[in-house]
């Protein structure tokens, strides 16, 4: 398993028999830097250099994950965006989550928001 697999994955509906166990989310975050887990959910904080930026990264994502109905709690700040997933379906946190996660990466590698 590749950081590109999960970026050419996409969500599947998933209860809570697919929640996974801090051992199993361990090789998904060492694939994804940045990402920890933290009170329920993986997170990373993306920096830019002005507001503007920051809203059109926040714009892009809501577009990427909207498509995969996977929708995550966003902390919004003047130059910076706090991103955390997790599946409420599941009761934690699924290989959806990474999916997602990945996207988010290349949505900021793209420079869709710089």
């Amino acid at each position: 398993m590749t950081s590109q697999d999960l970026l050419n994955d996409h969500c599947q509906e998933l209860g809570p028999g697919h929640r996974l166990d801090d051992a199993a989310m361990a090789p998904y975050l060492a694939l994804l830097e940045g990402w920890r887990f933290e009170n329920g959910s993986i997170r990373k904080t993306f920096t830019f250099g002005n507001y503007y930026q920051t809203l059109a990264f926040v714009n892009a994502l809501a577009w990427v994950v909207h498509r995969e109905d996977h929708h995550p709690d966003l902390l919004v700040q003047y130059n910076r965006c706090s991103v955390a997933f997790n599946t409420h379906s599941a009761g934690g946190i699924t290989r959806n989550d990474f999916v997602c996660a990945a996207k988010a990466d290349a949505v900021y590698a793209q420079g869709a928001a710089r």
